[in-house]
């Protein structure tokens, strides 16, 4: 089994994946960079016909949705993501900029939903084949900027409530320090053209270790 994190062995692609809570700037900087790469832009959840599907079920009205229907709905998005969008693009060659991966499950539903973050690390392991990305860059945002950041009307996860964002922003920042190597945190704060200036510098300081 292929990891990304082999791609400077290999000589395939690189999985750089953008991460952060609501209303973090983190789609709109993927797009950029991965405009300013030519590589490959995709999304969790969402990137693939079905993902989109499970998409609206995520991130609709369920109410009802319990934790670990919702985690395992998101590893259900990943395997075909994995194994429709990112690999395929990963093995060609092709550089990837993804909104979201596996720290937004650990992230969301063990910070935020109290699951167990071991499992959720082994569900999302097992769902990807083992696909790590090479880069994360976590954009931290202050929580005030980020709720007036959040669109409205707001979808299931954005509604979840303050102190389950206080969690998820907690989790992720944790999760970065765990891996320093891989993590890299980037001030999110300031118009998109200053953001994106911080995250190319921290992009080139990563290809420069």
């Amino acid at each position: 089994m292929t990891r990304s994190g082999d791609a400077a062995v290999t000589g395939k692609g690189r999985l750089i994946v953008f991460e952060g809570g609501e209303g973090s700037g983190k789609s709109t900087q993927a797009a950029v960079l991965a405009e300013r790469l030519g590589a490959v832009h995709t999304r969790e959840p969402g990137g693939t016909e079905i993902g989109l599907r499970l998409r609206d079920v995520v991130l609709g009205d369920a109410a009802s949705l319990s934790d670990r229907a919702e985690a395992l709905l998101m590893a259900a998005d990943r395997a075909q993501h994995v194994a429709e969008v990112i690999r395929p693009a990963l093995e060609s060659g092709r550089d990837i900029v993804c909104d979201r991966f596996s720290g937004s499950t650990l992230a969301y539903q063990g910070y935020g939903r109290g699951l167990d973050v071991g499992e959720l690390a082994w569900l999302s392991s097992w769902a990807s084949e083992g696909l790590e990305p090479d880069l994360v860059l976590l954009l931290d945002v202050d929580q005030e900027v980020a709720a007036a950041r959040r669109c409205r009307p707001r979808d299931r996860m954005e509604a979840a409530g303050d102190s389950f964002h206080q969690r998820v922003v907690a989790g992720y920042l944790a999760l970065a320090a765990v891996e320093p190597g891989r993590w890299v945190v980037v001030d999110g704060t300031g118009t998109v053209d200053e953001v994106a200036a911080r995250v190319w510098s921290a992009y080139q300081a990563w290809t420069g270790r």
